[in-house]
């Protein structure tokens, strides 16, 4: 498993990459937003990611990947903050954890956030594999969003979690609190902005292609076909 480790102090950065190599973990370190970017590859699993960093805000970086990676982000930061962490977990981070920490949470959170996305890997089985909405296809097994035309639509991982939870349980509407326990592991109404986010970028992406119907005072459910 290979973590991107964003911290611009070296003391520190020497530390955590020493204990995350001990647990077996191939590790990359990058000094500052851009370096970070610059080392994101296909083979990133997770980023750790520092929010001070002497080129840009951390907030920026997190969001820059999610951009152009899917690869899971703890924000590991002395901001402590309740509108810093609301403002990461909005904007795509899967966790955040303020310094200092114990290095026995830090791996905890690691191997929690890794079986979070691990959790959302479906099967391919035939059955389950794929669900055909009017002119879209959500193909669980490959993650993927395919129109007729054969065109993917491009998704956070987040934002296809959210879609293939809708699929799974077609026809039910689920409500704004069960979609961020299953999706974002908390049970926390601070995040429902981050849901609408989230949904809101999936319409967009969309385009005419409506796929998520609103029901009013209750969640979200995947549309009916016709």
């Amino acid at each position: 498993m290979q973590l991107l480790v964003v911290e611009d102090d070296d003391h520190v950065a020497s530390a955590l990459v020493s204990v995350l190599s001990r647990h077996g973990f191939e590790t990359v370190r990058a000094r500052d937003g851009q370096g970070a970017l610059d080392a994101l590859n296909p083979g990133t699993d997770m980023v750790l990611l520092d929010l001070t960093l002497p080129d840009m805000d951390g907030f920026e970086v997190c969001e820059r990947i999610r951009r152009i990676s899917d690869a899971p982000v703890i924000m590991v930061t002395a901001r402590s903050q309740l509108d810093a962490r609301v403002r990461g977990l909005e904007m795509g981070a899967d966790d955040y954890l303020v310094k200092p920490y114990d290095l026995r949470e830090l791996l905890a959170r690691i191997e929690a956030v890794f079986r979070r996305g691990r959790s959302h890997e479906w099967d391919d089985r035939p059955d389950t594999a794929k669900i055909q909405v009017r002119d879209v296809c959500i193909d669980l097994a490959a993650r993927e969003l395919r129109l007729d035309d054969g065109s993917v639509v491009p998704l956070t991982r987040k934002e296809f979690d959210v879609i293939a939870l809708l699929a799974r349980h077609r026809g039910v509407t689920l409500t704004r609190e069960r979609i961020l326990r299953e999706v974002w592991n908390t049970s926390w109404k601070g995040l429902g902005r981050s849901l609408e986010v989230h949904v809101g970028a999936i319409r967009r992406k969309l385009g005419d292609h409506e796929l998520i119907e609103t029901v009013r005072g209750v969640g979200y459910r995947l549309a009916a076909d016709g």
